[in-house]
C-alpha cells in the first residue's frame, strides 16, 4: 500500500494549470481597493505560500499587479482589461451622499475630480443657483497646478512627480496663477501645513475661488472633492466640512487607513 504524504495530496488538489493558478489569484482582488499581504494571497487561494509568492511575482513583472509596502493590489493591466481603469463608479458612489450634504450645509458647489498627469478632470457636479456659473463641467478638464482640486491632490505626491505632471505647462490662466515652479511647492507645502486644505482665488477662473482636500488611499490620492463661490466667499469657514468629507470617504473606502497612516502612511 502506497502512503501519500500530506504535502504531496495538497499538491495533487491544486489546480494544474499555471492559467488557472494565476485566475486564483487574481479572482482574490475584487475590486481596485483590495490590498492583500502574500500570507492573505495564500490563504484566499489555498495555494502554497512559495507557488503564491512565485505567482504573485510574475504577475507584478507583466503588470497585472502592482504591489507597494501595504500589499499586493491590482494593476493597470487588469483594470483596463476589466474596463475600470478610468472607472470611478465605486468613488462616485461612495462620495455621492457627502457631496450631497456639503451642498445642503453651505448652499455652495460642490465638486468630485481625479487627477490625470496634470489636469483635473470632474466626475462630479452639484450645486444651486450658483452653480451654472462656474465654468465647469463633468467630464471637463482644468490645470491641476492652479485650482484647488488639483493642488490638494499633488501635495502629496513626491516632488518629483510633481515635476513630471505639471512642471512643462504651468501655463498663467489668470494675472494671479501661479506660474513657478518653485512657488508651487511652496504652496503644497502651505497646504500640507493645513492638514491638506488647498485654496484657491482667481487662479483658474475670474471672479471664483475654492477649497479643496484630497480623498486619499494607502498610495497617496485618489481624487479630491472641493466647494466653489465667488471670489468674497468666506471658504476659510467653510473648509473644515470639506476636510471632514474627504476624510470620510478615504475612511469608507479603505477602514483601516489610519491603523495604516501611523505605520507611516505615504508622506512628503
Amino acid at each position: 500500500m502506497t502512503v501519500v504524504s500530506a504535502e504531496a495530496a495538497e499538491r495533487r488538489e491544486l489546480p494544474p494549470s499555471m492559467v488557472e493558478r494565476m485566475t486564483l489569484i487574481l479572482d482574490a482582488f475584487p475590486s481596485r481597493s483590495t490590498r492583500l499581504a502574500l500570507e492573505d494571497v495564500a490563504r484566499l487561494t489555498h495555494l502554497p505560500r512559495s507557488t503564491a509568492h512565485r505567482i504573485l511575482d510574475q504577475l507584478l513583472k507583466a503588470d497585472w499587479l502592482e504591489h507597494s509596502s501595504f500589499g499586493y493590489s491590482l494593476g493597470p493591466r487588469a483594470l483596463h482589461l476589466g474596463g475600470v481603469a478610468d472607472d470611478s463608479s465605486e468613488l462616485r458612489a461612495v462620495a455621492a451622499a457627502h457631496l450631497h450634504s456639503l451642498m445642503v450645509r453651505t448652499g455652495l458647489t460642490v465638486h468630485l475630480a481625479v487627477l490625470e498627469g496634470g489636469q483635473v478632470r470632474y466626475l462630479d457636479k452639484i450645486g444651486a443657483r450658483y452653480a451654472t456659473s462656474v465654468p465647469s463641467k463633468v467630464g471637463g478638464r482644468a490645470p491641476a497646478h492652479c485650482t484647488a482640486l488639483g493642488r490638494a491632490m499633488l501635495a502629496w505626491l513626491p516632488a518629483e512627480d510633481v515635476d513630471e505632471r505639471v512642471g512643462a505647462d504651468l501655463s498663467a490662466r489668470t494675472g494671479r496663477t501661479i506660474s513657478d515652479l518653485t512657488a508651487l511647492h511652496q504652496e503644497l507645502n502651505r497646504v500640507r501645513g493645513r492638514h491638506g486644505l488647498a485654496i484657491e482665488r482667481q487662479e483658474c477662473f475670474e471672479d471664483i475661488a475654492c477649497v479643496a482636500a484630497a480623498i486619499r488611499a494607502p498610495e497617496g490620492p485618489i481624487g479630491a472633492i472641493s466647494l466653489v463661490g465667488d471670489s468674497t466667499t468666506p471658504l476659510e469657514r467653510v473648509a473644515p466640512l470639506v476636510l471632514d468629507a474627504a476624510r470620510r470617504v478615504s475612511l469608507e473606502l479603505y477602514p483601516d487607513l489610519d491603523r495604516r497612516s501611523a505605520r507611516g502612511l505615504h508622506s512628503v
